[in-house]
C-alpha cells in the first residue's frame, strides 16, 4: 500500500494501490502521515519523495473507502482543536494523510498519470513537483460536489496566484504539464517515465548542501505556521456549508456515474436533469459525511 525505500539520504514514499488508482483510504493516509513524522525525525534523511506505482501519481481520497466504518472513523478524527495554531510542533493528520504537516525538509512529487482531486492537494502540499509531459493534475472533485478540505483552497493560490487559481478550482478543469510548469505548478517537466529519476536528481542536488542553512531559507520562505493553521481549519469548517452536495456526489461516484470526466456525457446530462442516486442506497457513505459535519459544528470552528 505505503511502499518505503531509502536512497543515500533520500527517502522514496510510493503510493501502490493501483486498483484504486492510488487513491487514498483511512489505512494509506494514515501510513503516509507516520512515514512523513519519520521524515522529520530521522537524522539519515534530507529530502523526501513522493510518488505513486502503476503509473498514476494519486486520484484523491477513496470515496468508496470513505463509505465504511474505517472511513467514517477517521473523517470524524480529523477536526483540528480550535487551539491548534503550529502545523510544526502541534502535527495532526489530514484527510489524504500528511498534509497538514508542515517539515522542515523538502519534499518532492514526482508525478506521473493523474494527481487529482485530492492527489492534487497531496501534490501541492509537497514543495517541488516534478511532472511527466503526459500527467495531468485538475481539481476533478469539483464534478461531484466534493470540497477541497485539504490544503488545496491554501496552496494553490499561493503557488499560481488567485487568478489562475480561481479558474483552475471553479472549472475544475484538467491542467496538462506545458501549462502546469508555465504557471508555476510544475518545477521539471521530463519525459514520460522518468518523474521518479528527475525528482531524485532534484533530491540528490539538494542534499549536498549545506542542510542548517538550506532549512532555515526554506522556512522563512513559506508562510508562518500559524497563519497555514488558520487557513486550514478555515477551510475544513467551510465543508460543512456544501453537506448536501458533497453526500449527494460522493454517492453519485459510488454508484459509478460521470467517470468520463467533466465534459463527459453522463455528467451533462446529470447536469442539466439534476439527478442523484437515492442516497438510501448509501448510509453508511451518508454516515460518514454526516459525522463528518458534525464534528466540525461540535468543535464550533471560526474562520
Amino acid at each position: 500500500m505505503l511502499e518505503i525505500e531509502t536512497r543515500d539520504r533520500v527517502r522514496i514514499l510510493r503510493l501502490y494501490r493501483p486498483e484504486a488508482r492510488n487513491a487514498v483510504d483511512p489505512a494509506l493516509a494514515r501510513a503516509l502521515y507516520d512515514a512523513a513524522l519519520a521524515v522529520e525525525a530521522g537524522d539519515a534523511v534530507d529530502v523526501a519523495v513522493l510518488t505513486g506505482g502503476g503509473g498514476t501519481f494519486c486520484s484523491g481520497f477513496d470515496l468508496k473507502a470513505a463509505a465504511s466504518g474505517a472511513g467514517a472513523a477517521w473523517i470524524a478524527g480529523l477536526t483540528p482543536p480550535k487551539d491548534w495554531t503550529d502545523p510544526i510542533g502541534q502535527p495532526c493528520p489530514g484527510p489524504m494523510g500528511p498534509t497538514r504537516l508542515m517539515l522542515s525538509k523538502p519534499v518532492i512529487a514526482a508525478i506521473e498519470g493523474h494527481a487529482v482531486a485530492g492527489g492534487m492537494e497531496l501534490a501541492l502540499w509537497c514543495d517541488l513537483r516534478v511532472m511527466a509531459e503526459d500527467a495531468r493534475l485538475g481539481v476533478f472533485c469539483r464534478r461531484w460536489g466534493v470540497p477541497l478540505i485539504d490544503g488545496g483552497t491554501v496552496r494553490l493560490p499561493r503557488v499560481v496566484g488567485q487568478g489562475r487559481a480561481n479558474d483552475l478550482i471553479l472549472t475544475g478543469r484538467p491542467i496538462d504539464a506545458d501549462e502546469a510548469q508555465r504557471i508555476g505548478l510544475a518545477d521539471r517537466v521530463v519525459a514520460p517515465g522518468r518523474a521518479l529519476e528527475a525528482a531524485l536528481a532534484l533530491a540528490k542536488g539538494l542534499c549536498g548542501f549545506p542542510q542548517a542553512c538550506l532549512r532555515a531559507d526554506f522556512l522563512s520562505a513559506r508562510m508562518p505556521p500559524a497563519e497555514l493553521a488558520a487557513a486550514l481549519r478555515r477551510e475544513w469548517a467551510s465543508a460543512a456549508i456544501v453537506l448536501t452536495e458533497g453526500v449527494a456526489g460522493a454517492a453519485r461516484f459510488a454508484a459509478g456515474h460521470g467517470r468520463g470526466g467533466v465534459g463527459s456525457t453522463t455528467f451533462r446530462r446529470m447536469a442539466v436533469i439534476g439527478t442523484v442516486p437515492c442516497l438510501r442506497q448509501h448510509p453508511a457513505l451518508c454516515r460518514c459525511v454526516t459525522i463528518f459535519c458534525a464534528c466540525i459544528r461540535a468543535r464550533n470552528i471560526v474562520a
